[in-house]
């Protein structure tokens, strides 16, 4: 199943969100010697949209409509609206030992020790 969202996208406002330059990620885990990284690709699917606004991603089929509960990919502010979330859940340990990138968090430590 194939969903256009053009003209979906063209109504929105684009929410302007700040992403993290590479360079300054790298900077910011130069001293860190171990790392994990969760990959969050389907984390998308976790953010509710608002209720209310689940009209606005209907789509018709020869079966009925439907409508999205869930964020789904291809929406123009889709990215930004994880991002803001993810900053959100994390903000007390960002830059302690928790970067978020995109759809991936990064944790990293200089050491082994366990707390």
């Amino acid at each position: 199943m194939f969903i256009d969202n053009q003209a979906l996208n063209k109504a929105t406002v684009k929410n302007k969100y700040p992403i993290l330059l590479i360079t300054d990620l790298f900077n910011q885990l130069s001293r860190a010697r171990y790392f994990t990284k969760l990959d969050l690709r389907s984390g998308y699917y976790q953010v509710r949209i608002a209720e209310g606004d689940e009209s606005k991603t209907t789509c018709v089929t020869r079966y009925g409509s439907y409508e999205f509960l869930v964020m789904p990919f291809g929406l123009i502010n889709a990215p930004t609206t994880f991002c803001m979330l993810m900053n959100k859940i994390f903000h007390p340990y960002l830059d302690k030992f928790v970067v978020v990138y995109l759809n991936d968090i990064v944790i990293y430590s200089d050491t082994l020790k366990s707390t």
